[in-house]
């Protein structure tokens, strides 16, 4: 069986398991089904997320040219402390970014192989944590925008990381749970205090089951080095996709990249 299309990031479902789906050009392929089969996967050409043309990407699904002009590759999609949209100021496109930013934001703590912030839309929740492999989640504060959530991330990421460790992610054991809500009580001390009416307590914490069973060693490859991999797919965490012997490449990594992927029996 073969498929061929441009990498999006791959759609989930939370679940026991989660159930993940492979999205090219818009086919979405079940992976979980896919576990235990051999994958060949094969990079033949690019296709930008935005322009559609094939240009080399040059990060998060864009070319270069996009990638500089395009407001869903704006700064403030990685640093949303830098939001403007709730003061009428534009970066590159003062809609869209009123779409993106002007809406209600969770900031959270997730446990990832250590225990990290982040920020979120609220429509986003859970696919960021399953996007991230988190096993934890907990929401912290609500807030009415991207601006104020970033501004309280500043604050916490002074004091616990804000990136995800894709080797701890992988490679975590962690057996018995994480009490995400009393780190939470002791990092409530470092809320900017203009910020304080955000907090929030006594929110559920969500926990995920991946498809996945740590492997005893893990190495990543991507389709730039290796432009044609085959292997036996064994897990899926994130949006990492693992293979017999510890070989993992990062779907989302990926986006824009146009691949022929082949099943085989």
């Amino acid at each position: 069986m073969q498929f061929q299309g441009q990498i999006l990031k791959m759609t989930s479902f939370d679940g026991k398991p989660i159930q993940y789906y492979l999205n090219l050009s818009g086919d979405l392929i079940h992976m979980n089904e896919l576990i235990g089969k051999e994958l060949t996967i094969k990079h033949s050409g690019f296709q930008c997320v935005n322009c559609g043309e094939n240009k080399v990407i040059y990060r998060m699904g864009f070319c270069k040219n996009c990638f500089f002009e395009s407001p869903y590759a704006s700064d403030t999609i990685i640093r949303p402390e830098l939001s403007t949209a709730h003061l009428g100021i534009a970066e590159r496109d003062l809609e869209v970014e009123k779409e993106i930013q002007l809406q209600p934001h969770t900031v959270y703590l997730a446990y990832t192989g250590d225990v990290k912030v982040g920020v979120t839309r609220n429509t986003q929740v859970p696919t960021r944590w399953i996007d991230q492999g988190a096993t934890f989640a907990l929401p912290i504060a609500r807030t009415e925008n991207r601006y104020e959530a970033g501004m309280i991330e500043v604050a916490l990421k002074q004091h616990i990381p804000d990136k995800t460790s894709w080797k701890k992610m992988l490679q975590d054991d962690l057996e018995d749970d994480v009490d995400l809500a009393d780190f939470q009580r002791k990092i409530k001390e470092y809320f900017p205090e203009d910020f304080q009416k955000f907090y929030s307590e006594g929110e559920n914490m969500w926990r995920f089951d991946y498809p996945f069973e740590r492997p005893k060693k893990v190495s990543s490859f991507t389709l730039d080095k290796k432009p044609e991999f085959r292997g036996r797919l064994t897990g899926i965490k994130g949006q990492y996709l693992g293979f017999e012997g510890g070989d993992f490449i990062n779907v989302r990594g990926h986006e824009g990249y146009v691949i022929d992927l082949s099943i085989h029996k």
